[in-house]
């Protein structure tokens, strides 16, 4: 559903909540506020601008560190007073450098836990429960091609293109590796596996396939194990 620039609501101080998310994956970047001007500024130059409370001016996110993010899509909640932005962030969201300003976890005591914790613990994702979501997201933006999403634009430049972005990917986690922090290299093996699982959708092989593959490496039969 559309809207207008003039359904969004701002508060007492002219302002709405925005919260940032990543378009390939979802995640939550940040949570700033907008004023009219920073998101006429931000519709209009495809960049996220905002409004900085505690310095009472704008900001273009990436201006001085060059960790621009690129709008794809703007959405408005349906009381229209909060607003979800979602882009493709050509660096870390957060000014101490973390992909995402949400990156400290609730440290929970046991005592605070009403079942077991290893019952609590069984509940998080595995790796493989995470690649499935993501396969099936990736392949529903291939049937549906929604607009504004960062997949459908792969789908729609096709395979030439995905391949490029697999390279890119590949040479930045290569990259990413000679820092002596991590933090850099999980990112760009993120977005790689994330490409990596594109370009399969596109050419139509299944996670069970690289499943299978690995489980014959994994008992000999290739000679690779």
């Amino acid at each position: 559903m559309k809207f207008e620039i003039e359904d969004v609501k701002y508060d007492e101080r002219g302002l709405v909540p925005v919260v940032v998310q990543n378009a390939l994956t979802g995640e939550t970047l940040t949570l700033a506020y907008m004023n009219a001007e920073s998101l006429a500024r931000t519709l209009a130059e495809g960049e996220t601008w905002f409004w900085s409370r505690s310095r009472g001016e704008l900001w273009h996110k990436g201006a001085t560190s060059g960790n621009t993010q690129r709008v794809l899509e703007v959405r408005l909640d349906c009381d229209g007073d909060a607003l979800v932005v979602l882009v493709e962030p050509a660096g870390p969201a957060c000014h101490t450098g973390a992909r995402s300003c949400f990156h400290r976890e609730l440290q929970v005591r046991a005592s605070q836990v009403s079942g077991p914790i290893d019952e609590v613990e069984g509940e998080r994702d595995n790796l493989g429960a995470t690649l499935e979501r993501l396969y099936a997201l990736i392949q529903n933006r291939r049937e549906e091609r929604p607009e504004g999403s960062y997949t459908t634009y792969l789908f729609n430049e096709g395979l030439d293109k995905i391949l490029k972005k697999v390279g890119e990917e590949s040479a930045e986690t290569i990259i990413a590796a000679k820092n002596e922090d991590a933090r850099p290299l999980i990112n760009e093996a993120s977005d790689l596996i994330y490409h990596l699982v594109v370009l399969m959708v596109e050419r139509g092989i299944t996670l069970e396939d690289v499943r299978a593959e690995l489980a014959s490496r994994s008992t000999g039969k290739q000679g690779k194990a």
